[in-house]
C-alpha cells in the first residue's frame, strides 16, 4: 500500500503538515461534539402515548394558536423547556402544538443551541479571535 505524502492541516492559516491522514494536526484537534450528560431521559413507549392521549384529550387545541387568538389541532407533544436545557419529561413541562408552530419553535430552539443564548456564536476555545 503506498503511503500518502503529508498534507497542511485543514485548520485555517495553519502550515503545520498532517501525515496521519486526520485531516488537522495536534495543535487542532477536531472539534468532539456530544450532548451534555445532564439531559433528562426521555419517556417512550406505552407510557410516552398514555401521556400524549392525556394532553390531548385534556388540552386538544394548540397553545401557541390560542395565545396568538387563533384556533387550530395540537398535533405535537411539546416540551415548553427543551429536555436540552434541563426541562423535565412530565406533565408540568408539556403542552400541545400544532405541526406548524412546533417546527417553528422546534427551529429557534436549534438555533439557541447552536448559536448560544445571547445570539452569538460561541467559539472553541482554542480557536485565535
Amino acid at each position: 500500500m503506498p503511503v500518502s505524502s503529508p498534507r497542511p492541516c485543514s485548520f485555517h492559516a495553519c502550515r503545520n503538515l498532517v501525515k496521519d491522514g486526520s485531516g488537522r494536526c495536534g495543535d487542532h484537534p477536531k472539534i468532539t461534539w456530544a450532548k451534555k450528560a445532564t439531559a433528562t431521559k426521555r419517556i417512550t413507549g406505552r407510557r410516552l402515548q398514555a401521556m400524549r392521549a392525556k394532553l390531548f384529550s385534556k388540552n386538544p387545541l394548540c397553545a401557541e394558536c390560542a395565545r396568538n387568538g387563533l384556533v387550530s389541532i395540537a398535533t405535537q407533544r411539546d416540551h415548553i423547556i427543551p429536555l436540552e436545557e434541563g426541562g423535565l419529561d412530565d406533565e408540568t413541562n408539556e403542552q400541545g402544538l400544532c405541526e406548524a408552530c412546533h417546527e417553528k419553535k422546534s427551529k429557534q430552539e436549534s438555533q439557541r443551541g447552536r448559536w448560544g443564548r445571547a445570539g452569538q456564536k460561541s467559539r472553541p476555545s482554542h480557536r485565535p479571535r
